[in-house]
């Protein structure tokens, strides 16, 4: 059953008026009728009362209409019984009829639809003519099916332009929905290339001091201080990439790119990692932010897997590239026999792949004689 109080999109204001203007036609139209009989008559006395009493009631028919979204088939009904003894009460009942008829309630419709009939003929009877009952009849009969048409036809584009808002709604929500998903996937992955990067260097130094018994005094400090520096590093770094999450974040902290790339080679050469490095990139300064930074992720991710799988080995990599002719990263490593994958292994092959794919690139990865080798191609325009 439905509530009549539900809610209902608000009417524009010419709509409104036009309504109320179409109500107030006849009223209007006696009103004239009145002042016109009172220049001509000696008295005001000499007005018609059912004249007076016909317009009372339209009055009365007119403020009806104010409720007639609140209250739809009471003032329906309430303004078609008016009709019965008021002709100016007929406008105010047709606009409040079709209000009801916008409702689509169809248990209130009908029986509201007869009484508004029966008392559009029988306002006839007080003529005494059976001719003009029979016209009012037929006439009454059209306009209120006129009415209940255009009702369900107002309805219906109410409908149609609630459901139209409603869909921008999703896709507004689906839109923002997406693009925070794809930021989370881009932390996530910033995430992943920091702490990998840096576990796996603890882990490389911490496993030297289980395993190394000849490391002096000394060394066992430097590599204890190594250990204790990569922690507070990742910890900044992870901090960095929070920070994103953050809304009163004022800037973003600066992301490494390819002039942190030597900083990097000398952080994993101290905690004991062999890299041989063959860097013939030209004009690297004219290279894009957004390359350089892919590109020091790239390189960073593939120590860090060289690491995982191939501990000890010495990892050689190889950048080429110029404006015009694209950036090509080739990082490689002996494939052991028999050694396991660490942990999240292949994960970074993945993240790897994604990162390419969005700088707009492609990467590759296969065992060519008894290597890993692993080849990223990132676009570089002149």
């Amino acid at each position: 059953m439905h509530d009549p109080t539900e809610y209902q999109p608000p009417l524009d204001r010419l709509g409104m008026a036009l309504r109320y203007l179409f109500a107030a036609l006849p009223l209007l139209f006696y009103g004239i009728l009145l002042v016109s009989m009172t220049d001509r008559a000696p008295s005001a006395l000499d007005v018609p009362r059912s004249l007076l009493l016909d317009m009372g009631l339209g009055a009365i028919a007119l403020v009806l209409m104010r409720w007639r979204r609140r209250w739809p088939w009471q003032v329906a009904l309430a303004t078609a019984l008016l009709t019965v003894i008021s002709f100016t009460a007929t406008a105010p009942a047709c606009v409040a009829y079709g209000s009801l008829c916008t409702h689509r309630r169809w248990r209130q419709l009908v029986p509201v639809a007869v009484v508004f009939w029966l008392c559009l003929v029988a306002s006839t009877r007080w003529q005494g003519t059976g001719q003009l009952t029979v016209f009012y009849g037929v006439v009454g009969a059209l306009a209120l099916g006129g009415l209940t048409v255009l009702g369900l036809y107002l309805r219906g584009r109410r409908d149609l332009a609630a459901s139209q808002r409603a869909a921008e709604r999703t896709a507004h929500l689906q839109r923002v929905e997406q693009a925070q998903m794809a930021e989370r996937l881009a932390i996530a992955q910033e995430m992943h290339d920091v702490l990998a990067h840096r576990i796996s260097l603890l882990s490389m130094l911490a496993g030297g001091l289980a395993y190394r018994k000849d490391l002096t005094a000394e060394q066992t400090r430097e590599v204890a201080s190594a250990i204790q520096e990569n922690a507070h590093q990742s910890l900044n770094e992870l901090r960095a990439v929070l920070g994103t999450l953050r809304r009163d974040s004022v800037a973003e902290a600066p992301q490494p790119t390819l002039a942190h790339l030597d900083a990097l080679l000398d952080e994993v050469r101290a905690a004991g990692q062999q890299v041989e490095v063959d860097d013939a990139i030209h004009d690297r300064d004219l290279l894009p932010a957004q390359t350089a930074r892919h590109t020091y992720r790239i390189v960073q991710e593939a120590l860090t897997n060289a690491r995982k799988h191939a501990p000890g080995s010495t990892v050689t990599a190889e950048l080429r590239g110029r404006p015009g002719g694209g950036l090509r990263i080739t990082v490689s490593n002996p494939v052991p026999a028999g050694t396991p994958a660490g942990p999240g292994g292949k994960l970074g092959l993945v993240g790897l792949a994604e990162r390419a794919r969005m700088a707009g690139g492609t990467l590759s990865h296969a065992v060519r004689n008894g290597r890993f080798v692993l080849d990223a191609r990132l676009p570089w325009k002149a």
